[in-house]
């Protein structure tokens, strides 16, 4: 077995995580099934390969310089049930609309980042919920169990863990066809429409850009030189896939040693995250994902210990490689202002490299009256506005902004220009976690943040 040095006392192997404590795991009742399953995945192709996550490595280091900026979104879980080309396409659609205009209007490269084909499993608060009057599981995504609101359907299930790889080679496949098949060029943006947004202000406004976008392509090519502008128009069409690296006998099934560079690299996604419940510094997690090459993200919630991100960092990034870590501020609008400045020192001090990304979701999360989760598009707006101002007045980096969101028309997150209010969230509330910001507000969002790009405020 390869074994790949992290420092002088410490020998990471692939199984090395296996002798490391371990949260959020699910219980699976059939072990030798559950063993199988695992073994049949990782004889399986890989997702994708060690040359596109060197890639997306590479175009990380330009958002560290300032030169790109990060648009990393989609659903907060995935689902089976969701598994339909329109949706996949209409997804693509929202995120590629978003890096339209903020591209254009700040002048800057957007890398895309998608919470898609792989993000199929949840880390939960509560092993387990009363349902009708019983003790059952916590649903914890399709790729474990149900989101049926049963016992028999809570338990986890093994096989849904081959479906789930299934269902992600396939979606991937549906994505390279789209962007080998032209779908996500430039001179094509007015034809990423959705049909439901037409009558929108977001929409027509939407419209006039796309004809700038047009126009100026047009122009530049009959000015400069071809090869020049497709180049440009290549890196735009770059699209990457991330999700939690939570199941991680999946992920150590799909992980493959690369003889060309001599390093492992987890093939299931070209970004991972480690979530603000699996980060313990000497757990399996942070063990597993301190042996391979791919970027990772590290989400940082409220009132996380600025020692233990530095060790964090270090283990996850031992050589202080440019493009590695990420580090996903998830930490509310209402705390942002105290601890974001004093994390940004620590690691300024500490000399680490990595990139600045802002979650505006999960800290801003709250029940209504009526017991429905969900989010106000004003508080994103705040925390985002709050991490540009201390990047700006500190002289860092804002380097993305990281979205639950959908081309679909829910209405699960309030306000936006539509003003969705808390009795409007029954509606079309369709997530099967977290509430996700509709197509709409999405699109909005982008035009805000193009405007503190620009403005630099």
């Amino acid at each position: 077995m390869q074994i790949r040095k992290i420092n002088p006392e410490n020998d990471w192997h692939l199984s090395s995580w296996k002798s490391h404590s371990i949260k959020q795991q699910p219980k699976w009742p059939n072990r030798d099934k559950y063993k199988a399953v695992i073994h049949n995945i990782s004889k399986m192709p890989q997702l994708v390969s060690a040359g596109e996550i060197m890639q997306l490595k590479q175009r990380l280091r330009e958002v560290e310089r300032g030169e790109s900026f990060i648009l990393q979104g989609g659903d907060c879980a995935e689902t089976f049930k969701n598994f339909k080309s329109e949706i996949i396409k209409d997804q693509l659609k929202i995120l590629l609309q978003m890096a339209s205009v903020i591209s254009y209007g700040a002048s800057i490269n957007i890398l895309k980042i998608g919470r898609i084909a792989g993000q199929f499993a949840k880390p939960r608060t509560k092993e387990f919920e009363i349902i009708s009057g019983k003790e059952c599981y916590t649903y914890r995504g399709d790729a474990i169990n149900s989101i049926e609101p049963n016992y028999e359907a809570r338990i986890p299930q093994p096989e849904r863990l081959m479906i789930a790889y299934n269902h992600s080679a396939s979606t991937l496949n549906l994505l390279r066809a789209f962007i080998g098949g032209g779908f996500t060029d430039l001179r094509l943006a007015k034809e990423w429409n959705l049909g439901f947004m037409e009558n929108s202000d977001q929409w027509k406004r939407y419209r006039v850009l796309a004809d700038k976008i047009i126009d100026s392509i047009n122009f530049i090519k009959a000015i400069e030189n071809d090869s020049n502008l497709n180049s440009k128009l290549k890196k735009f069409n770059e699209f990457y896939i991330s999700h939690e690296g939570l199941i991680l006998d999946y992920e150590q099934a799909l992980t493959r040693f690369d003889r060309a560079t001599n390093k492992w690299y987890a093939c299931s996604s070209h970004m991972l995250w480690i979530g603000n419940r699996t980060r313990d510094l000497n757990h399996a997690h942070a063990e597993f994902l301190s042996g391979v090459e791919n970027p990772i993200g590290i989400k940082i919630g409220p009132g996380t210990d600025i020692d233990e991100t530095v060790k964090l960092v270090q283990k996850l990034n031992p050589n202080n490689e440019h493009g590695k870590i990420i580090l996903i501020t998830r930490i509310g609008s209402e705390k942002i202002n105290d601890e974001l400045p004093r994390l940004i020192d620590r690691m300024s001090k500490e000399s680490l490299n990595m990139i600045w990304v802002c979650d505006p979701m999960h800290g801003n999360t709250f029940k209504t009256q009526d017991g429905i989760k969900t989010r106000d598009f004003n508080t994103i707006l705040k925390e985002i506005r709050s991490f540009f101002r201390i990047h700006y007045t500190l002289g860092t980096v804002p380097g993305g902004i990281h979205f639950e969101l959908t081309g679909e028309n829910v209405t699960e997150c309030l306000g936006g220009a539509k003003n969705i209010s808390a009795k409007e969230l029954k509606y079309r509330y369709e997530t099967a976690c977290d509430p996700r910001m509709n197509n709409d507000q999405s699109l909005e969002m982008a035009f805000l943040i193009n405007d503190l790009i620009t403005n630099k405020k």
